[in-house]
């Protein structure tokens, strides 16, 4: 009796499942992080809980909004043609600086633009059906080249509905890029600078109108039913195209540039003692550049749909064409414009998808690289918690660029394109070879 009473029992320590251990384990650190917010002192909450957004002055702004005053050559020549009728909001407290309204200036305009334009399409439009239906060869092969540049007629249509439809989220996009500049300059103590930007941006403006005239005249020269005046209906049609290539090229590199400087301005930070504060600031910072990245193929995911849908479709009948003529009467001018077609297509395609890749990389992987890199022993607790939250807020939200949920833009959709294109020209060929059979039979 006297053993039990006066006995030891030892502790048993319980043996845990590496998921039961994760599960301990962020249990404690989520009551660590109760136990610092609850505190009275509240400048260590501040390494968690962001800080409310406040109204900055429209002045300064503007003052500090460099990707503006660079871009802005692009943003007129939208303007002008009636493509994305925004406009800039006078400086008046808690109004964004750049708005939206189908009752502005701006828009009346796009819209006489556009009724001006739509009577030119519909008179070329109307020509190209009539000299289809009465010419007298009926070969599939004509009915290829016709439904090329019908194709790209009806991409004037659908303006409305691809771009103003979206103008009030284009205008989010743009407010976006000038509240972070100035919140960048209020972190870091040191502006965004965009260098070459503004030669960039009006080269590639006055590059757009010339690249589409001299596709258009390319096409009346190499194609034999294509008259001088068609070209006036494709002109802003195809410079458009080129405009809102540029877009995505000034932006994807603008976010570039923008990730490089706050990349070093955060290996900076990381080789200072005890530099938490600072990394939670870079963290919000990171997060809206992000979230510019999302919002950008979110605010034009119609008109960049509809765009890579067009540059698809045009690119496999363009081939087909040129193909099917080869082989049955040999290289002419008519292949070589169709040729012409084909790497102008496939070339927007590349530059869109390969800016939209290299942007990610940018913003996404190499801030993980350097905060992978960091020695978390050699850092304080601060450090460490918030250097494993700024790699969660990267892998929960990856900089990638969505059209709204259609497709992501990256260098996978040319390698799918690629495939659907041959697999699209393996069929249309098997129509060819049973055109060719038919025409075979029908003479012996």
């Amino acid at each position: 009796m006297a053993f039990w009473g006066t006995g030891k029992i030892s502790k048993v320590t319980p043996i845990l499942n590496p998921n039961q251990k994760q599960f301990l384990e962020d249990e404690q650190r989520y009551r660590e992080k109760l136990d610092v917010l609850g505190k009275k002192d509240g400048s260590l909450s501040e390494m968690y809980v962001r800080k409310e957004q406040i109204t900055d002055d429209p002045k300064l702004l503007d003052k500090h909004d460099s990707f503006y005053h660079t871009t802005k050559s692009l943003l007129v020549l939208f303007q002008i043609m009636g493509v994305m009728p925004i406009h800039r909001n006078p400086p008046i407290d808690n109004m964004p600086r750049t708005g939206y309204s189908w009752t502005s200036k701006q828009f009346f305009w796009a819209l006489f633009i556009y009724s001006m334009e739509t009577v030119i399409v519909v008179m070329v439009l109307k020509a190209r059906v009539n000299q289809f239906v009465t010419n007298s060869d009926k070969r599939f092969d004509e009915a290829i080249y016709n439904v090329i540049f019908i194709s790209l007629l009806f991409t004037h249509f659908l303006l409305p509905v691809a771009s103003w439809r979206h103008g009030s989220q284009v205008a989010i996009f743009k407010n976006m890029w000038t509240n972070y500049q100035l919140k960048f300059l209020k972190v870091t103590g040191t502006a965004i600078v965009f260098p070459n930007l503004y030669p960039l941006t009006w080269g590639l403006c006055i590059f757009s109108w010339t690249l589409s005239i001299g596709v258009n005249l390319s096409q009346y020269y190499l194609q034999p039913d294509f008259e001088l005046w068609y070209t006036v209906a494709y002109y802003p049609i195809i410079a458009m195209l080129n405009g809102f290539c540029s877009l995505w090229y000034i932006n994807c590199n603008a976010f570039g540039t923008a990730s490089k400087a706050l990349a070093g301005f955060l290996q900076e930070t990381l080789q200072r003692e005890k530099p938490a504060q600072k990394l939670t600031e870079y963290r919000h910072l990171w997060m809206d550049l992000s979230h510019m990245m999302q919002q950008l193929g979110r605010a034009y995911s119609n008109m960049y749909g509809i765009y890579c849908l067009v540059i698809f479709f045009t690119t496999i009948i363009a081939t087909y064409g040129s193909l099917s003529e080869i082989i049955d009467h040999g290289a002419t001018y008519k292949e070589v414009g169709l040729f012409v077609i084909v790497f102008y297509c496939m070339g927007l395609l590349y530059i869109i998808c390969n800016e939209a890749h290299h942007a990610s990389l940018r913003v996404g992987l190499d801030f993980q690289t350097k905060l992978l890199n960091v020695n978390l022993t050699a850092v304080d607790g601060a450090t460490q918690k918030e250097v494993e939250m700024f790699l969660v807020a990267i892998s929960k939200n990856p900089p990638i660029m969505n059209l709204d949920g259609y497709a992501n833009i990256n260098r996978e959709l040319i390698t799918s394109n690629v495939s659907f294109m041959a697999t699209y020209l393996v069929v249309l060929l098997q129509f060819k070879i049973t055109e060719q059979r038919g025409l075979k039979v029908q003479q012996g």
